[in-house]
């Protein structure tokens, strides 16, 4: 059973789905947001075990930044914490 988005996580994700986000390729992968780190670093690798977010391209494992992007669970979490939230 999927449990519900908190704002930190639905936030996240919109970055993101919108394209402003990079991701460090690394065992405990940190978050960028329009270059800058994000300050919640334990969301972020929630999200990825969580199979939400992943890089959206192969970089070296030394934490190289690389797009981020939505997996399709993460894109279905994002579109249902939306409805959720319009209701």
């Amino acid at each position: 059973m999927a449990t519900a988005l908190n704002h930190r996580e639905r936030a996240t994700l919109a970055a993101v789905a919108a394209g402003h986000a990079e991701i460090s390729c690394s065992c405990e992968p940190d978050l960028f947001v329009d270059g800058l780190s994000c300050c919640d670093q334990s969301t972020t690798r929630a999200l990825v075990r969580r199979g939400l977010i992943e890089p959206a391209a192969t970089g070296r494992p030394c934490g190289e930044r690389v797009p981020a992007t939505l997996t399709s669970a993460g894109t279905k979490a994002l579109q249902g914490a939306e409805t959720a939230a319009a209701a």
